[in-house]
């Protein structure tokens, strides 16, 4: 028995110069709504209207932690660079 032969279909990526900025945006992403679940259950707990008030939190801060994460990222990079050795 042999294998049907499924098309290749090239997926679209974005250039690898954009990594800095993929990486900040999934990261941002990621630990944003994570925070917005942690502090919203801590400030109003899991009762109703938990889930919106959490998207309600997320709206500001994803866009906010992108910014932030892209503006530290120089920082960040020269830390990690005195405090780990290089391979």
């Amino acid at each position: 028995m042999s294998k049907a032969k499924q098309p290749h279909t090239k997926r679209r990526k974005l250039p690898v110069s954009l990594t800095p900025v993929v990486f900040a945006f999934f990261m941002s992403a990621i630990m944003a709504v994570l925070m917005c679940l942690i502090i919203t259950a801590v400030n109003q707990g899991f009762g109703d209207g938990y889930l919106l008030a959490t998207v309600q939190a997320y709206q500001i801060a994803m866009p906010s932690a992108f910014i932030c994460v892209m503006l530290v990222r120089p920082l960040v990079t020269k830390l990690v660079g005195y405090t780990v050795e290089k391979a």
